[in-house]
């Protein structure tokens, strides 16, 4: 009987004399077990470190002296290993990556030391402002949904993980024909395509195994949500607020994309000018939108001192206001759109790059030239198509605001300070960590 082959995606070619490859696991975070949160993260650490029954040091020295890396990559929706290597050594390359993926060890020593490493960098992430506020906003974004399950994990449910459960959740994600791989760079494809070929042959049958939940479509905050973390002694505060935004799959999609280049893309948009620029509040004022399985917010970030947060958010919120109701100016367009064209090379000017733009479009459902020809899309909308999809998908009264700071100096002031609050909840730093 025929093995079932994995997807195969290609971009290759030989500029430069380096292989990239990735390979997509069948789903991402979401998929960890109740209550063993961080699975999936710790799993492809274990691969990576144990492959074909290797100690951590060999494998280590093995990709050194190959002159390749390989790391892992944990979203909610994709799991993935990447790995780029110089053309010479691809084959002894590409035997250690079939070794990680269908050969993994799961001795409890290696899995204590990998805990222990995941537990420090929860300690990590409590003294990154920046980092933990991005998480507790996603948590309390996302509440309810698997969105909002943490990649990393928590205390909890790290020292909940044991070895057959990360040798069972390696069976649910690592089956023939659910794999998907992405070749970028130098390389002979009919080596590579033996090499895939081979991989499907050495894993067990997909069988009946449904590892991939359905994301659903997360909702809106219902209102305008203060959702203070609050941390002792901060003389700086980290703001991240947002609203439910798009989906690669929308037609409005580039059009957005263009509206959030005005609004926070770049050093001249407008909250950089405003915030940055004019008061001096904070070095840094940006938008993002994100990509991913399911419905992203878009989020608004800055990082002003405590005694500027409450004018600040209350200038951001204004600033978002203005944008719904008025949208953008021809000229904002123009320089957006100059913007985007020059810059878009440095978003396929590596093999790594390539390769992650073909495992977007594959993975998420979009056409395979979806990325080539999002600039042209890009380029091409007009006024009136970025103002109506602000106004489609964009809320300034239905949105989360995050702030990590200390309350007893600045709680009472924020929420004084931010007209139409629904809610405001106050939250320890190190909850749920």
């Amino acid at each position: 009987m025929t093995a079932a082959e994995s997807k195969r995606l290609w971009a290759l070619d030989d500029a430069l004399p380096l292989l990239h490859v990735s390979v997509a696991l069948s789903a991402g975070s979401a998929s960890d077990p109740p209550g063993r949160e961080g699975a999936s993260r710790l799993l492809l650490r274990m691969m990576r470190r144990t492959a074909g029954g290797r100690s951590a040091q060999a494998a280590d020295e093995l990709l050194d002296g190959l002159g390749s890396s390989l790391s892992g990559e944990v979203g909610r929706g994709v799991a993935a290993l990447h790995g780029t290597v110089i053309r010479r050594n691809v084959p002894q390359f590409l035997a250690f990556l079939a070794d990680a993926l269908a050969r993994p060890a799961f001795g409890k020593d290696e899995l204590d030391r990998l805990r222990a490493e995941a537990v420090a960098d929860l300690d990590e992430l409590l003294d990154d402002d920046a980092a933990l506020v991005r998480r507790a906003f996603e948590r309390r974004f996302y509440q309810g949904h698997l969105g909002g399950r943490p990649t990393t994990g928590t205390r909890a449910s790290l020292a909940a993980i044991g070895p057959e459960d990360l040798e069972t959740h390696h069976e649910r994600l690592v089956r023939q024909g659910s794999l998907v791989f992405a070749f970028a760079g130098s390389g002979e494809r009919d080596l590579l395509d033996g090499f895939a070929r081979g991989l499907d042959g050495a894993l067990a049958p997909k069988g009946s195994l449904s590892p991939k939940p359905k994301l659903e479509e997360p909702s809106a905050p219902a209102g305008r949500v203060l959702h203070f973390v609050d941390k002792p002694e901060r003389t700086q505060t980290q703001i991240l607020m947002g609203c439910l935004g798009a989906h690669p799959r929308d037609e409005d999609h580039a059009a957005l994309h263009v509206a959030h280049t005005i609004f926070g893309g770049t050093f001249g948009a407008r909250l950089s000018q405003e915030v940055r620029a004019k008061r001096g509040w904070s070095y840094g004022a940006y938008s993002a939108l994100a990509v991913e399985s399911f419905r992203q917010p878009m989020t608004l970030w800055t990082f002003p001192k405590a005694e500027d947060a409450a004018p600040c958010v209350v200038l951001v919120l204004g600033l978002l206001e203005k944008l719904i109701e008025r949208g953008v100016s021809k000229r904002e367009l123009a320089l957006a759109k100059k913007y985007l064209k020059n810059s878009h090379v440095f978003s396929i000017d590596t093999p790594a790059k390539r390769a992650s733009l073909a495992l977007d479009a594959e993975l998420l459902g979009l056409p395979h030239n979806h990325h080539e020809e999002f600039l042209e899309r890009a380029l091409s909308v007009d006024k009136a198509a970025v103002d109506a999809a602000i106004q489609r998908r964009l809320s300034a009264d239905r949105l989360l605001i995050t702030v990590v700071g200390t309350h007893r100096e600045i709680g009472s002031e924020l929420q004084r300070a931010i007209p139409n609050l629904t809610a405001c909840e106050v939250v320890p730093f190190d909850q749920d960590v």
